[in-house]
């Protein structure tokens, strides 16, 4: 499969490149050169598009201005980029006769949909909340997509939870309920690119939580009760390091849309980030302790 991959010298975009590469033709497109990136530009660039969608047979949109350059960068960038850079691209690919479309999106458009003082579970049903001009633009640009789906154009949109590198304690707990490694989300969006149903699909990609609807009070009040309960082997670990539990959480991203129609499960879970600080990767940071320095 020839595959057209936006924002291809990413953290994501490699992860991307990595996941695929092995079976298909990848045409990475990013403004900044890399090894994963044939084609060094702006996405928008009507010509590069022209060049790069010529023959392909899909296209995985995640290229994107995201949460850090709020307030740094200006809103309408932020729409040029995120909603308008997303229809032309969408519209270019119908031109070009591709087929599928999978697009990169944001657990983090839920925004106001997470309730103060509760545990609220999030699925594709619940009704997104958006609080800040990346989260708005996300959501329009899933909607524009969700437009031109039809028989000839298969859209997939894939709502990522949290993965960037954190403290490895913060990140271990996220692992439960909120956070998912880049390798994971990679391994969804090829899922995606082959699997049949609806011309639109939209699905959450996060760790697989162990965590119940029942258990949601419990986890808004006293969390380290229910962790010890789910994941005790975890918990465990926490207590041989020293660290402390959370008091409380306050979100569950649930995956099941995307475990039974992309036929996806998450594969690293808390465990691997424990295995990762071990190891010194740079994907995990060393926790801190209250006075700023690297707990031992």
């Amino acid at each position: 499969m020839r595959i057209v991959l936006t924002g291809s010298s990413g953290r994501l975009g490699r992860a991307m490149f990595h996941a695929l590469a092995d079976d298909n033709i990848i045409l990475g497109i990013d403004r900044s050169p890399s090894a994963t990136t044939r084609f060094v530009g702006d996405f928008t660039d009507g010509a590069i598009l022209r060049d790069v969608l010529q023959g392909a047979d899909a296209v995985i949109h995640c290229a994107a201005l995201h949460a850090p350059h709020v307030g740094t960068i200006s809103d309408d960038e932020f729409w040029r980029i995120n909603v308008e850079g997303t229809r032309l691209l969408a519209e270019a690919a119908i031109a070009a006769g591709i087929k599928r479309f999978v697009f990169t999106s944001t657990t983090a458009l839920y925004g106001h949909a997470v309730a103060l003082n509760q545990c609220t579970w999030l699925d594709e049903q619940t009704e997104p909340h958006p609080r800040t001009i990346y989260h708005r633009t996300k959501l329009t640009a899933e909607r524009i997509v969700q437009t031109l789906a039809g028989p000839d154009f298969q859209v997939r949109v894939l709502r990522m939870a949290r993965s960037f590198p954190e403290q490895a304690d913060v990140m271990a707990v996220y692992r439960l309920h909120r956070g998912i490694d880049i390798r994971d989300v990679a391994d969804a969006h090829a899922a995606a690119l082959i699997n049949d149903g609806d011309h639109f699909q939209r699905h959450i990609v996060s760790a697989t939580t162990p965590f119940e609807l029942e258990d949601r009070d419990a986890l808004a009040t006293n969390a380290p009760s229910i962790i010890r309960l789910r994941a005790p082997a975890l918990a465990a670990e926490f207590d041989r390091r020293h660290w402390t539990l959370p008091q409380s959480i306050d979100r569950i991203y649930a995956s099941t849309s995307a475990n039974h129609t992309l036929g996806w499960r998450a594969h690293f879970g808390p465990e691997e980030i424990l295995a990762q600080m071990d190891q010194g990767s740079p994907e995990v940071l060393l926790p801190l302790s209250a006075t700023g320095k690297p707990s031992q």
